[in-house]
């Protein structure tokens, strides 16, 4: 399994990286999760436009799903070899209609549907398969509806926090991980707004109660200092302690 991070910066795009969106691969199949800010013109890096295989939407933030529109022009006026297929898309009930008033001018209510196949994640989900894939939606603590998941593949396991404050379900998801993308959004002792993001103390603490092998921070916004953040986890996490930035791969 293969994951790239094609943007991870929190609320809006840095100098440095777009906006939440990662690519997981395995088995010539690949998975992206969000498209934020910014995020397709840096996929375009990774794979081409229409390589993906599915998208996994964790809320209905703009910085994880706002490029989704950009992505609606390239598949439904696609000049060469027509328009196209349906793409499965997974995201929170309100996603196709979030779309649409988004676009804002689309040709008609349904032409979202010719290319983007929505399937609805609910509190109830709980786990799926999305090509070689196993994949578990839970449903964690932000202002929104949003969802957090972990991603099996040949006995290895990925987890993305989403957007969260600090959560059981959260740390359900993430016992054992062999790699735990975390957002660190706030800053310990600095912000305090509970149920909204997590700080790099809160995500250290989620990786050693989890007992991860990796620990991933992510959606740090540009105002944030990142290395602050990663001080702070690594008092509290035993393990290694990266930021995630525009362009790393990791082998799983």
């Amino acid at each position: 399994m293969k994951l790239t991070v094609v943007g991870c910066s929190g609320s809006f795009p840095s100098a440095d990286s777009p906006c939440s969106s990662y690519l997981v691969e395995a088995d010539g199949f690949r998975l992206l999760l969000d498209m934020g800010n910014g995020s397709l013109g840096e996929l375009q890096r990774h794979c081409g436009l229409y390589d993906l295989d599915a998208v996994i939407l964790s809320h209905l933030h703009p910085d994880h799903w706002i490029d989704m529109c950009g992505y609606f022009v390239a598949r439904y006026y696609r000049y060469e070899g027509g328009r196209a297929d349906a793409l499965p898309v997974y995201g929170p009930e309100d996603t196709e209609r979030r779309l649409v008033a988004a676009y804002d001018d689309v040709p008609d209510d349904k032409c979202m549907r010719e290319v983007f196949d929505f399937r609805t994640l609910t509190p109830a989900t709980g786990t799926f398969t999305v090509g070689p894939f196993t994949v578990r939606a839970a449903q964690v603590c932000h202002p929104v509806e949003a969802y957090g998941f972990r991603i099996e593949y040949g006995g290895r396991s990925l987890v993305y926090s989403g957007d969260t404050g600090a959560c059981e379900a959260l740390h359900e998801l993430a016992v054992g991980a062999d790699l735990f993308l975390c957002e660190a959004a706030f800053t310990h002792g600095k912000e305090d707004i509970p149920g909204l993001h997590l700080n790099g103390r809160e995500a250290g603490e989620h990786a050693r109660r989890a007992d991860v092998g990796r620990l991933v921070l992510t959606h740090i916004p540009p105002w944030t200092d990142s290395h602050v953040n990663q001080r702070d986890a690594r008092e509290v996490f035993p393990g290694p302690v990266e930021l995630a930035r525009a362009g790393a791969v990791y082998e799983l």
